[in-house]
Protein backbone atom coordinates (compact mmCIF):
# COMPACT_ATOMS: atom_id res chain seq x y z
CA UNK A 1 0.00 0.00 0.00
CA UNK A 2 2.80 2.38 0.88
CA UNK A 3 4.38 1.88 -2.57
CA UNK A 4 1.09 2.65 -4.34
CA UNK A 5 0.60 5.78 -2.24
CA UNK A 6 4.16 6.88 -2.91
CA UNK A 7 3.78 6.45 -6.67
CA UNK A 8 0.47 8.30 -6.62
CA UNK A 9 2.00 11.11 -4.59
CA UNK A 10 4.91 11.37 -7.03
CA UNK A 11 2.55 11.56 -9.99
CA UNK A 12 0.44 14.25 -8.34
CA UNK A 13 3.60 16.16 -7.50
CA UNK A 14 4.77 15.83 -11.10
CA UNK A 15 1.56 17.34 -12.44
CA UNK A 16 1.56 20.07 -9.80
CA UNK A 17 5.21 20.95 -10.37
CA UNK A 18 4.66 21.06 -14.11
CA UNK A 19 1.70 23.41 -13.72
CA UNK A 20 3.59 25.55 -11.21
CA UNK A 21 6.65 25.81 -13.44
CA UNK A 22 4.60 26.82 -16.46
CA UNK A 23 2.52 29.32 -14.50
CA UNK A 24 5.29 31.21 -12.74
CA UNK A 25 8.15 31.07 -15.20
CA UNK A 26 8.49 32.25 -18.76
CA UNK A 27 10.80 29.40 -19.66
CA UNK A 28 10.94 25.86 -18.29
CA UNK A 29 13.88 25.01 -16.08
CA UNK A 30 16.87 23.84 -18.09
CA UNK A 31 17.31 20.12 -17.69
CA UNK A 32 20.54 18.82 -16.23
CA UNK A 33 22.58 16.72 -18.69
CA UNK A 34 22.71 13.71 -16.36
CA UNK A 35 18.97 13.82 -15.72
CA UNK A 36 18.28 14.20 -19.43
CA UNK A 37 20.56 11.27 -20.29
CA UNK A 38 18.83 9.10 -17.69
CA UNK A 39 15.40 10.14 -18.93
CA UNK A 40 16.41 9.43 -22.54
CA UNK A 41 17.64 5.98 -21.52
CA UNK A 42 14.37 5.24 -19.69
CA UNK A 43 12.33 6.36 -22.70
CA UNK A 44 14.43 4.20 -25.06
CA UNK A 45 14.09 1.14 -22.83
CA UNK A 46 10.36 1.76 -22.37
CA UNK A 47 9.92 1.87 -26.15
CA UNK A 48 11.64 -1.51 -26.42
CA UNK A 49 9.32 -2.98 -23.80
CA UNK A 50 6.31 -1.32 -25.41
CA UNK A 51 6.93 -2.11 -29.09
CA UNK A 52 9.05 -5.23 -29.17
CA UNK A 53 7.89 -7.19 -26.14
CA UNK A 54 4.40 -5.77 -25.54
CA UNK A 55 5.54 -5.65 -21.90
CA UNK A 56 3.27 -2.77 -20.89
CA UNK A 57 3.81 -3.14 -17.15
CA UNK A 58 7.58 -2.82 -17.60
CA UNK A 59 7.11 0.22 -19.86
CA UNK A 60 4.74 1.75 -17.32
CA UNK A 61 7.23 1.25 -14.48
CA UNK A 62 9.94 2.98 -16.52
CA UNK A 63 7.65 5.91 -17.19
CA UNK A 64 6.54 6.23 -13.55
CA UNK A 65 10.16 6.67 -12.59
CA UNK A 66 10.77 9.13 -15.42
CA UNK A 67 7.68 11.26 -14.72
CA UNK A 68 8.71 11.66 -11.11
CA UNK A 69 12.21 12.79 -12.07
CA UNK A 70 11.01 15.15 -14.81
CA UNK A 71 8.44 16.94 -12.65
CA UNK A 72 10.67 19.99 -12.43
CA UNK A 73 11.58 19.93 -16.12
CA UNK A 74 8.41 20.31 -18.21
CA UNK A 75 10.54 21.41 -21.16
CA UNK A 76 12.03 17.95 -21.61
CA UNK A 77 12.07 17.43 -25.37
CA UNK A 78 10.60 13.90 -25.24
CA UNK A 79 7.83 14.68 -22.77
CA UNK A 80 5.20 13.79 -25.37
CA UNK A 81 6.74 10.32 -25.63
CA UNK A 82 6.74 9.94 -21.85
CA UNK A 83 3.06 10.88 -21.67
CA UNK A 84 2.18 8.62 -24.59
CA UNK A 85 4.04 5.60 -23.23
CA UNK A 86 2.56 6.08 -19.76
CA UNK A 87 -0.96 6.60 -21.04
CA UNK A 88 -1.00 3.83 -23.63
CA UNK A 89 0.69 1.31 -21.32
CA UNK A 90 -1.96 2.05 -18.70
CA UNK A 91 -4.71 1.71 -21.29
CA UNK A 92 -3.42 -1.58 -22.70
CA UNK A 93 -2.98 -3.04 -19.23
CA UNK A 94 -6.55 -2.04 -18.37
CA UNK A 95 -7.67 -3.97 -21.45
CA UNK A 96 -5.65 -7.06 -20.49
CA UNK A 97 -3.38 -6.70 -23.51
CA UNK A 98 0.29 -7.48 -23.78
CA UNK A 99 2.68 -10.15 -22.62
CA UNK A 100 2.48 -9.21 -18.94
CA UNK A 101 -0.93 -10.05 -17.57
CA UNK A 102 -1.99 -8.36 -14.36
CA UNK A 103 -3.43 -10.86 -11.90
CA UNK A 104 -4.40 -8.82 -8.86
CA UNK A 105 -4.52 -11.85 -6.58
CA UNK A 106 -0.85 -12.53 -7.28
CA UNK A 107 0.28 -9.01 -6.46
CA UNK A 108 1.20 -7.87 -2.97
CA UNK A 109 -1.84 -6.38 -1.24
CA UNK A 110 -0.36 -2.87 -1.31
CA UNK A 111 0.17 -2.96 -5.11
CA UNK A 112 -3.32 -4.12 -6.07
CA UNK A 113 -5.09 -0.74 -6.13
CA UNK A 114 -2.47 0.59 -8.56
CA UNK A 115 -3.28 -2.10 -11.13
CA UNK A 116 -7.06 -2.22 -10.86
CA UNK A 117 -8.72 -1.78 -14.24
CA UNK A 118 -10.49 1.46 -13.34
CA UNK A 119 -7.33 3.03 -11.89
CA UNK A 120 -5.35 2.12 -15.02
CA UNK A 121 -8.06 3.70 -17.19
CA UNK A 122 -8.04 6.87 -15.08
CA UNK A 123 -4.27 7.14 -15.47
CA UNK A 124 -4.54 6.51 -19.21
CA UNK A 125 -7.08 9.31 -19.58
CA UNK A 126 -5.03 11.73 -17.46
CA UNK A 127 -1.76 11.18 -19.32
CA UNK A 128 -3.25 11.01 -22.81
CA UNK A 129 -5.29 14.17 -22.19
CA UNK A 130 -2.14 15.91 -20.99
CA UNK A 131 -0.39 14.84 -24.19
CA UNK A 132 -3.23 16.13 -26.39
CA UNK A 133 -3.57 19.43 -24.52
CA UNK A 134 0.09 20.30 -23.97
CA UNK A 135 1.69 18.82 -27.09
CA UNK A 136 -0.69 19.48 -29.99
CA UNK A 137 2.16 19.14 -32.49
CA UNK A 138 3.15 15.67 -31.27
CA UNK A 139 3.17 12.82 -33.74
CA UNK A 140 1.48 10.74 -31.00
CA UNK A 141 -1.51 13.05 -30.68
CA UNK A 142 -3.76 11.24 -33.17
CA UNK A 143 -3.14 7.86 -31.53
CA UNK A 144 -3.77 9.38 -28.10
CA UNK A 145 -7.06 10.90 -29.26
CA UNK A 146 -8.10 7.58 -30.78
CA UNK A 147 -7.38 5.76 -27.51
CA UNK A 148 -9.29 8.41 -25.55
CA UNK A 149 -12.31 7.89 -27.79
CA UNK A 150 -12.17 4.13 -27.21
CA UNK A 151 -11.91 4.65 -23.46
CA UNK A 152 -14.84 7.06 -23.54
CA UNK A 153 -16.95 4.51 -25.43
CA UNK A 154 -15.96 1.82 -22.96
CA UNK A 155 -14.08 -0.30 -25.48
Amino acid sequence: MRKAITITALLIAAFAANSFAQTFEDEPLPIDEVIEADANHNVDVAWQYFKLKKAYKAALLRMEETVAVLAAFPGYKKMDEVLYLYGMSSYYLSEGKGSQKIVLERLPEEDRPRYEKERLREDAVAFLNKLVEEHPESKYRAKAEEALEKIKKGK
